[in-house]
């Protein structure tokens, strides 16, 4: 063994006896009951301990589910996670770890470089040495550049690590090709109303108090949510902490307790093209209530007006055609009138 060869082991032994001794304190402090009085956020609190605790993925883990599937085999293959927030990758992934017996080792890509990397795959090369493997959960995998991306490839080719990447952002478009033909890419979807009102059901058993909300406001926080499981979970507790004694709010509290949650869009990724891709399709469809939903949308969350104004333009061209003729003369004199009024009243002749 080279010099050089015998630093990086020793480097990585040193690695991975530190890590084994932080979380042997950790579980000896928890052994002692030392965190239960700490406080801990609601979603902290009610996060699953299996695999079939976990709502709204029953594509995934189902009975016929993909990762089902897999964990009958008791084998795992590199993995990546495609999904909005709060629909529970991070989770899946610690469950996944000990289903399969991996050491499970996370980081993130926002704070990490190439020489924690470099630790991270000499560890998992000295654990698999002992014959226990490791599953790296990756959170934010987009964030890495190619040539991070790429130090992936030798560890995922030799089996030193089992990699679950996780990602709000399309694959296709953020991750290396290289990496995907080694990975298997699994989509979770928003959490609909039943599911999120399972996570409700919970909270309010291990809190051991009802909401303090009508059926209709408890509705309202449902659609709030907007499919994020996490986020329901925080505005039940905004409920809680604002309730006062025998208080019940109705709808329109519930809007002065929790304010509003901003909405889930970002100008230049997968959440406008999914808006703007949503309007088209209610268009094509004759559906104006639902066109109308998406522009409002949209604009609420600050999309440029223009921008829209211009689309439509498109759709009076693509979609109507000469179905209707005047349809690109209301488009155009409507985008005339929003250059000349500006917000918030020409944003009517837009609707």
């Amino acid at each position: 063994m080279d010099a050089r060869h015998k630093a990086g082991h020793d480097d990585a032994w040193v690695y991975l006896m530190t890590t084994r001794q932080r979380a042997s304190q950790t579980s000896l402090f928890a052994a002692a009951g030392l965190d239960r009085d700490a406080p801990r956020p609601l979603a902290d609190k009610l996060r699953p301990q299996a695999l079939a605790d976990v709502v709204g993925q029953d594509h995934l883990l189902g009975t016929d589910g993909a990762l089902t599937r897999m964990l009958e085999t008791r084998s795992l293959g590199s993995l990546v996670f495609w999904g909005p927030p709060g629909t529970g990758k991070t989770t899946v992934a610690r469950l996944l770890a000990h289903a399969t017996e991996l050491y499970f080792e996370q980081i993130s890509a926002i704070f990490s470089g190439v020489a924690d990397l470099k630790k991270v795959f000499d560890a998992a090369r000295a654990r698999r040495e002992m014959g226990q493997g490791t599953l790296l959960f990756v959170d934010e995998i987009h964030r890495f550049n190619r040539a991070q991306q790429d130090s992936f490839l030798p560890v995922m080719e030799a089996g030193t690590i089992v990699l679950v990447g996780a990602t709000t952002e399309n694959p296709s478009f953020e991750l290396i090709a290289p990496l995907l033909s080694r990975a298997r890419v699994l989509v979770f979807k928003s959490l609909d109303e039943p599911a999120i009102e399972k996570l409700l059901a919970r909270a309010e058993a291990i809190e051991s108090r009802k909401l303090p909300l009508e059926d209709y406001a408890r509705a309202s926080l449902i659609r709030m949510a907007d499919g994020d499981g996490r986020a329901a979970l925080t505005l039940a507790e905004e409920v809680w902490r604002a309730a006062r004694a025998g208080e019940t709010f109705d709808a329109a509290a519930l809007q002065e307790v929790v304010q509003r949650r901003a909405p889930i869009y970002d100008k230049k990724q997968d959440g406008h093209y999914n808006l703007i891709s949503a309007l088209h399709k209610s268009v094509r469809g004759s559906d104006p209530d639902a066109a109308l939903y998406y522009l409002a949308r949209m604009l609420d969350a600050g999309e440029d007006p223009l921008y829209l104004a211009r689309r439509i333009v498109r759709m009076a061209v693509e979609d109507i055609g000469l179905a209707d003729p005047q349809a690109l003369v209301v488009a155009n004199a409507a985008k005339e009138a929003y250059d000349f009024l500006g917000s918030p009243e020409g944003e009517l002749a837009i609707a």
